[in-house]
């Protein structure tokens, strides 16, 4: 495509004049300033050892891949205001611009964009460079060709900082070359500690979620004091928190877990998820897959099946048969879907060597996903004790899933397909750690004999039956507020 240099010349000074307004306005709520998530702080790091350099050569291409509303453009523009206010870095030294509206309005690549802001603002060339230069791109997705314009430019100049935000793909579809020139850092739903901290300000005590970690995947007599004495420190914090734990962590449960829910009605939070299902849908499932039109109403139905279902696999056959169409498409959606970050899967365990031939078990990334689809249904009850439990049951998965990907602790997750199972077998260096889930009391019975079948040299229950963190029989018992923190 031949580009109209005047009209992207012209169109990327348009972006570099408005950034200020875009980034003040995005970064508060009226006079109230949005509070900084912990992937703020990280990449602030990166970006300090560029400016300083003692970071030049690696950690210079970010990507930041994440569900929609997670709050990845409030973080770009966090970032613009640190570079501009607290590092005096001049205007025209820090690009923001959206691949989706660069494709849409002018059809041109990142790649384009970048080198007229380099030649025509700066009036050099990437290996000419002699200043440092911040380039953002959100919705980076949308340019097929994002991970090549990443790695010209990373290979070019070692004065281009570099961060791309999108959709989940963007970690699958990078090129493999690519791949050792970048950093990773996932934009997650916010957790529960995040959610204490950004709306009462409370800090969790220092070594918490590590304290926490060591007690389910490493438990020793240390192990079990420290996790009692962290969670006996966190209570005293939450002393100032206005409403009682278990109140503000089903408010959570249900209507939590993106940045915007601190800020609206609980009724708006669910209509505000439930068009961001409407947008995922739309522009980055169609966009990485192409879909015939009527699969749309398919895809909505998946979604509703998922978040009525109990708990439960769910077989591609069966979905097909149900929804009168093919195993296929059923499989092709349920990829599209997890790519989105909207929902994830969990395999069923097989012992070494073994093959198991049954379905995958899925959740949706943030148990108020499910709650909002509920709502759109009529079916949403927050009195519904089972729903409630089938929402802690994903939160829980959600959060191993985190570590998993994060520290690679488990390094696998599985669900137990014998009757009346277990809800997780984690895969540790250590063995095997059977981990059950729920509101209401849970059956030792349960959990007993999955460490019995699985050789575990202890499993864990975390619930709202107990009030606090104990050990009784080889079963680590830990209540589903403090599990939370984690």
């Amino acid at each position: 495509m031949e580009i109209d240099k005047e009209l992207l010349t012209g169109y990327v000074f348009a972006k570099l004049k408005e950034a200020p307004k875009l980034a003040k306005d995005n970064t508060r709520a009226g006079e109230k300033v949005f509070e900084h998530r912990q992937p703020y702080f990280k990449i602030k790091e990166y970006i300090d050892a560029f400016l300083s350099n003692q970071d030049i050569v690696y950690n210079r291409v970010l990507i930041m891949p994440g569900i929609r509303g997670v709050g990845k453009t409030t973080i770009l523009y966090q970032l613009y205001n640190y570079l501009r206010d607290e590092k005096k870095i001049e205007q025209e030294r820090i690009l923001y611009l959206s691949a989706d509206e660069l494709k849409a309005f002018l059809g041109y690549r990142i790649l384009d964009a970048v080198d007229t802001f380099i030649s025509e603002v700066h009036e050099t060339s990437p290996v000419y460079l002699d200043k440092k230069l911040f380039i953002m791109i959100d919705e980076a997705h949308y340019d097929k060709e994002w991970s090549f314009a990443g790695k010209i430019l990373y290979d070019k100049s070692k004065n281009i900082f570099l961060i791309f935000t999108g959709s989940s793909a963007l970690s699958i579809e990078m090129a493999v070359d690519a791949v050792r020139r970048v950093k990773k850092e996932i934009i997650f739903p916010v957790s529960f500690l995040e959610h204490i901290n950004l709306k009462y300000n409370i800090n969790e005590p220092p070594g918490l979620s590590e304290s926490l970690r060591e007690l389910i995947f490493r438990y020793s007599e240390t192990s079990l004091k420290n996790g009692v004495k962290k969670e006996n420190e966190l209570k005293i914090k939450l002393l100032n928190a206005e409403k009682p734990l278990d109140k503000e962590w089903e408010n959570f449960l249900c209507y939590g877990g993106f940045p915007f829910s601190l800020h609206i009605s609980q009724e708006d939070v669910h209509e505000k998820i439930v068009s961001m299902i409407d947008r995922i849908i739309e522009k980055d499932v169609f966009e990485s897959q192409s879909f015939s039109t009527e699969t749309r109403n398919t895809i909505s139905r998946i979604l509703a099946f998922l978040a009525l279902q109990k708990p439960g696999g769910t077989s591609d056959m069966k979905l097909a048969k149900r929804l009168g169409t093919s195993p296929t498409l059923i499989r092709n959606i349920l990829d599209v879907l997890e790519k989105t970050r909207l929902i994830f899967s969990i395999k069923p365990y097989s012992s070494a060597g073994k093959i198991i031939r049954r379905p995958w078990k899925y959740y949706f990334s943030q148990p108020s996903i499910s709650a909002a689809i509920r709502s759109r249904l009529g079916l949403y009850k927050v009195t519904d004790r089972e729903m409630i439990g089938t929402l802690a049951e994903g939160l829980a998965g959600a959060y191993f899933l985190r570590m998993k990907e994060t520290i690679n602790e488990p390094s696998g997750m599985f669900y137990d397909v014998k009757e009346s199972g277990v809800d997780f077998i984690l895969q540790t260096p250590e063995g095997i750690i059977p981990v059950e889930v729920g509101i209401g009391k849970k059956r030792e019975r349960q959990i007993k004999k999955a460490i019995y079948e699985y050789k575990a040299k202890y499993g864990v229950v975390i619930s709202n039956d107990k009030e606090k963190i104990s050990v009784n029989n080889n079963v680590i018992y830990i209540p589903i507020t403090t599990f939370s923190f984690i």
